[in-house]
């Protein structure tokens, strides 16, 4: 089995399931609040120009995350060059 990654480390298309969150107290609420939790499904959809923020892929929806906030949380990534819906 393939170790975690963090959501920062993956490439623009590539998807995977959250596997953890490692923030605790006011960031580690605003991540789960933003329905980033362990099992969900997420896909990179690309990055600013200056690699920051990164926006994602989720529930059927778009948000954008700095990275300091994506190293944070650890992803499973989808080996099978298939997206996952």
């Amino acid at each position: 089995m393939q170790q975690p990654i963090t959501l920062r480390s993956m490439q623009a298309n590539q998807s995977g399931i959250i596997d953890s969150i490692s923030a605790s107290g006011e960031l580690g609420r605003r991540i789960r609040d933003m329905g980033l939790v362990p099992g969900t499904q997420v896909t990179i959809m690309g990055r600013a120009p200056l690699k920051d923020p990164v926006a994602l892929r989720l529930r059927d929806f778009t948000l954008t995350l700095r990275n300091n906030e994506a190293d944070q949380i650890m992803v499973n990534v989808n080996t099978s060059g298939e997206n996952v819906s």
